[in-house]
């Protein structure tokens, strides 16, 4: 059985039986974190890298002469050089609908969080404005009832369809919009078209140049002025400083974003900003999280062992 060496552990969180992997292979080494600079000295006789986000160049892989399988343990190869390794012969394997449940989940709470206001509530009750009412309850911030709603969707995979499914049992009509770029082939309506009617956007597509900014100044424009926006796919999808931009100015309702274009987003973000200024919006960012459920992360590790068995029958799997 081949050696394997597994460069970012960490990312898995915490509480993670790595048996099935164990099991697979002669010896898993494991670390923590790894650098790009020193994934090289680590896989120097690793027949199988198991990473998520170390970074794995073309001058990397051309040095490892012994590696021939690159399991990623996310669904995303955009730190990979795939043509360095199709070039030596490196099958690269990733990992799909791993999380759906634990993502979709995430989803729905953005959508009823936004849809109740919870944000805005929260802070006027952290500001004592309940506790100082004359009335029994808070009505400053009128919620918006699902029930009969249009919610958008853009990407209709696994994940598309079960937030489809969940938003159906609220009451919600789910409408899939065409794939961005290919709407002259695609029998679905575009977003162009199903944007004036929407209530609730949802994203669950891949970044490319097609999706870059897909939601931008132009098209926030043209939206309803109580539209929920969430963005549970990646960053920079929105044009998150048009969408903030549109919230201020009332022009949408509420935005929640899982994902920001650079993570973690050290130098600062104007969410992040108009968050800790204490901003008065109806506004969430969760840090990348939809996905880490104990269950979606030990099925990472499942289907890595999956697609590490496959490769040594000799199956193809790129």
């Amino acid at each position: 059985m081949p050696n394997a060496v597994m460069l970012d552990a960490q990312s898995l969180g915490p509480d993670i039986d790595l048996a099935a992997i164990r099991n697979v292979v002669t010896h898993l080494e494991t670390y923590e974190q790894s650098t790009p600079e020193q994934a090289l000295e680590r896989l120097k006789n690793a027949d199988i890298a198991i990473v998520n986000k170390v970074k794995i160049d073309a001058k990397t892989l051309e040095q490892l002469t012994k590696l021939r399988l690159i399991c990623v343990m996310a669904t995303g190869l955009n730190n990979i050089d795939l043509a360095a390794a199709k070039k030596h012969n490196i099958v690269v394997k990733n990992v799909t609908a791993y999380g759906t449940p634990s993502v979709s989940q995430h989803t729905l709470m953005l959508m009823l969080a936004l849809a109740n206001r919870l944000p805005r509530y929260q802070a006027d009750i952290a500001a004592g404005q309940w506790q100082n009412s004359d009335f029994f309850c808070l009505q400053a911030h009128p919620t918006l009832q699902l029930s009969g709603k249009n919610l958008v969707m853009v990407g209709q995979g696994e994940l598309g369809l079960e937030v489809a499914r969940l938003a159906e049992a609220f009451g919600m009509r789910a409408i899939f919009a065409a794939r961005p770029g290919n709407e002259a082939n695609d029998k679905r309506p575009s977003l162009d078209e199903l944007l004036p009617s929407a209530d609730i956007i949802s994203l669950h597509c891949p970044l490319n140049e097609a999706t870059k900014h897909l939601i931008n100044q132009e098209r926030l424009a043209k939206a309803k002025s109580s539209l929920l926006l969430i963005n549970c796919a990646r960053g920079s999808i929105i044009d998150e400083e048009a969408a903030l931009d549109a919230l201020r100015n009332d022009q949408i309702s509420g935005l929640a974003v899982d994902v920001l274009p650079t993570e973690p987003p050290k130098g600062g973000h104007p969410l992040l900003d108009a968050l800790a200024n204490g901003e008065p919006l109806n506004l969430i960012v969760t840090p990348h999280n939809a996905w880490i459920t104990p269950e979606a992360r030990q099925n990472i590790v499942a289907l890595t062992a999956d697609n590490i068995k496959t490769w040594q029958r000799g199956i193809s799997i790129s």
